[in-house]
């Protein structure tokens, strides 16, 4: 039954037992030995005896699968917490092999995993490098599956593991960075066809936290969310990015004394940004081009789009900027909100 996921506020994210956690236990482990009995076992403990022949196959589309993967140290733990606490039912270092069988379990219960999430990673005794090959095989079943991949930059990968004593799980005798090489190389096909990527490369727990429960809290999973994300160039481009906007063609306020140590979202700055000539053309721009577009990447199936918006530092002209973009696009009833990747940095 999903539980409070009790982490820490504000945490760093850091390699813990099953990838990047933020120092709390992970969800639930079937690594050793622990097979479909376990599973049904568990299911059952959780939601009542479940019928091998509940449900039919045209109402496996209706059960929300989750299946989230990605590189260790990615920040697994902290996604699978945050599927908690949105009311997914999460099974931790799932063996691959296991996929349709616990599918098929939720599947069983007739609603009461109605939404489940399925952690794997490539310490999973049973794991394959054919994860999409899998999560094609619960298509073909009447599955509806959305796969979610973690990545960060390999510098920071390190640090992270380095931080926490922690060797690589695939470097063996050789050193970190043999390990996430290998790593990469195994998960390249499914990072390729994931749903969801998401670097967390400069998000900490909460960050990482709060973006998993907006994107998968209980809404109209119809609809498209819209993410609005201001960065700064000088600290790399969003890897997750649909969009990418340029707004360093307006005037920089860090040139402007009394706006210097302000931010994007505070109204004098917000209100010198926008002010600028071109600054409100560009916005309702792209405010009608995503609007237009959204229902075509509905209906093609996609559910989250990331809209990118950029300046030097990330800390006024994008922040003001997608401030009023995501205001816009809700106005459009689309389903938007702002976040800021590189506020505070600087």
């Amino acid at each position: 039954m999903p539980r409070d996921a009790g982490a820490s506020d504000g945490g760093v994210l850091s390699p813990g037992g099953d990838g990047v956690s933020d120092g709390t236990d992970s969800a639930r482990d079937f690594t050793s030995g622990e097979y479909v009995a376990a599973l049904r076992d568990e299911v059952e403990d959780g939601f009542g005896v479940v019928d091998p022949d509940g449900g039919s196959q045209a109402g496996r589309n209706a059960t929300d699968l989750v299946i989230v993967t990605g590189v260790s140290g990615g920040g697994r733990s902290t996604v699978a917490r945050a599927l908690e606490n949105v009311g997914y039912y999460v099974v931790d270092n799932l063996p691959q092999a296991l996929l349709l069988d616990m599918a098929e379990l939720a599947h069983a219960a007739q609603g009461a995993a109605r939404r489940t999430a399925m952690v794997l990673d490539v310490r999973s005794h049973a794991f394959s490098t054919d994860l999409p090959g899998a999560v094609k095989s619960l298509r073909e079943r009447g599955f509806n599956p959305r796969m979610v991949f973690v990545d960060a930059d390999d510098e920071v990968l390190i640090r992270r593991f380095e931080s926490v004593r922690r060797s690589h799980p695939l470097q063996g005798a050789g050193r970190l960075s043999d390990g996430i090489a290998a790593e990469r190389k195994l998960l390249q096909e499914a990072r390729e066809q994931a749903d969801v990527l998401i670097d967390t490369s400069h998000l900490n727990v909460n960050q990482l936290r709060g973006r998993i429960e907006e994107m998968f809290g209980e809404e109209d999973t119809t609809q498209i969310r819209v993410t609005v994300l201001s960065f700064g160039f000088k600290y790399g481009l969003p890897p997750d990015a649909d969009f990418v906007l340029d707004a360093r063609f307006l005037p920089n306020p860090y040139w402007v004394p009394e706006l210097r140590e302000h931010t994007g979202r505070e109204t004098d700055v917000s209100r010198y940004v926008l002010g600028q000539r071109g600054a409100i053309t560009f916005v309702e721009t792209y405010a009608r081009l995503i609007n237009a577009t959204a229902p075509g990447f509905e209906r093609e199936g996609k559910r989250y789009l990331t809209i990118a918006v950029g300046c030097t530092g990330g800390k006024h002209r994008s922040v003001a900027i997608a401030e009023e973009l995501a205001r816009r696009l809700r106005e459009m009833r689309l389903s938007a909100s702002p976040q800021h990747r590189d506020l505070g940095r600087e």
